[in-house]
Order: structure tokens, then C-alpha cells, then sequence
């Protein structure tokens, strides 16, 4: 028997028009899809893909074990996460080599930040897996605010919210246009580390890039907001232009 593949399904930033034809096609014609989410979520993939798939499609929800609940530099954070995914590999293969297509939806684009690349790097050896990929999120992000994210010779840095305060305020100094991303809870250190940077006042948040509920405000104007997780700051580079 061949084995099946797994597709790792890039969604794009949220709007389902901006799927890819391919990711469409592969969506709808899907027979095993699986995704992930946060225990006791609907999980922001599966939303995305809400009245695409077909009645008789096999979910496979994988929820995380841990989100916020460890902080990232306790060695158990790594060592429960590798388990979980370790265990979605495993459930994941065996269809596959039971000869049956797996589709794996993704968040913006697969191989940016996102889950489905612990995934691949295990399934890889095994089975056949292909990557589909997608507009990303911070690109829905920046077109949201309705001004070019870099011009000429700008330089784009993209960080982590996650990231300690002194490594972002550096690296934001340095920086012609900028991107942050996994804002949520980190908020306050990422509004912190842009004031050092002296890019604060030039910062935009976007909520919720694409989707119905998208919000695009200056950052300065939404001070002492709780954001959500699926938020990301932008400023603009100005460089070089005719």
C-alpha cells in the first residue's frame, strides 16, 4: 500500500478569500483534517475553514498541554510540548501509512512560526508531507493599515513579543520597519522596549488582521488595552522612494 500524504495547509491571516486556489481545493476535498487549538477553544484554523469542509471529514483537534501555564525558560515547557507533539506525529503517521491523505491546517503560512513545522521535521523521515504555502499574517496586518510597510533600501525586522525587554528594545533601534508578533499578554514589555527604541508614537496594533472583527488603531491610542493573542504591532518604514 503507498502511503498517504500529509499536507500542511498554509490558511493565510483569517479572511478564507485569501486562501490560495490549492489550499481551497485541498480543504474541501478533505477527508482527515487536523489542526490545532488551545484546550476548550474552537481553534483560530478551524474557524477559518468553517462551512468549507465536507460533512463526512474526520477531525483531529490537537490541544496544546501547555500555553501560558510554564514560563518558556522552565526545561519542562520544552519537555511537555516535545511530548505532545511527538504524540500528534504519531497519530498523524499512521494514517498516512495506512495509505490515507492528512490535511493539517495552518495559520498564515506554515513554515513562519507556526506549529505544523514540529510536525514536518518528524514526519519528514516517514511519510510523504507537502507544504502549502499561504499570505501571512503580518502581511494581512500591515495592508490593514492601508500604508507600505517598507520602502527602497528598508530593512524589515520581525520579532517575538515573547523575546526578553533589552533584546527588543535593541533590536528595534536598529530597526528601518519593524514587526511584532505574539503580542497578547506581553503587551506591556513590548510598549516598554518601543519607547526605549524611540518608535513608539509611530506604532500601529492590529487586531485580528482580515477577519470580520479586525481592528487597526495607533498603539499610542489603545494604551492600557488588553490585546488579544492574534495581535501585531507594526511601524512603517520611510526609506528610500522617487
Amino acid at each position: 500500500m503507498s502511503a498517504g500524504t500529509v499536507y500542511g495547509v498554509g490558511l493565510g491571516p483569517g479572511d478564507p478569500d485569501l486562501l490560495s486556489v490549492r489550499a481551497d481545493r485541498l480543504v474541501r476535498g478533505a477527508k482527515h483534517v487536523a489542526f490545532f487549538r488551545k484546550a476548550g477553544r474552537a481553534g483560530q484554523a478551524r474557524q477559518i475553514v468553517n462551512g468549507m469542509l465536507a460533512d463526512s471529514a474526520i477531525e483531529f483537534p490537537m490541544e496544546y498541554p501547555v500555553t501560558t501555564e510554564i514560563p518558556l525558560s522552565d526545561p519542562r515547557y520544552n519537555e511537555v510540548l516535545s511530548n505532545f507533539y511527538a504524540d500528534c506525529t504519531d497519530h498523524v503517521r499512521d494514517l498516512a501509512e495506512a495509505g490515507e491523505d492528512v490535511i493539517v491546517l495552518c495559520e498564515g503560512d506554515p513554515f513562519f512560526y507556526g506549529s505544523f513545522m514540529h510536525l514536518y521535521t518528524r514526519l519528514k523521515p516517514h511519510v510523504p508531507v507537502e507544504v502549502v504555502p499561504a499570505i501571512t499574517g503580518m502581511s494581512g496586518a500591515w495592508t490593514a493599515t492601508g500604508a507600505p510597510i517598507t520602502w527602497g533600501d528598508d530593512i524589515l525586522t520581525v520579532l517575538m513579543g515573547t523575546l526578553d525587554e533589552d533584546t527588543l528594545a535593541a533590536r528595534m533601534k536598529d530597526a528601518d520597519a519593524l514587526v511584532v508578533m505574539k503580542i497578547g499578554r506581553n503587551i506591556d514589555k513590548v510598549c516598554r522596549a518601543l519607547h526605549a527604541a524611540g518608535k513608539y508614537e509611530d506604532a500601529y496594533l492590529i487586531e485580528y488582521a482580515t477577519m470580520p472583527n479586525q481592528q487597526v488603531q495607533k498603539l499610542c491610542e489603545a494604551e492600557g488595552k488588553i490585546t488579544p493573542y492574534f495581535s501585531i504591532i507594526v511601524v512603517h518604514g520611510q526609506g528610500r522612494r522617487p
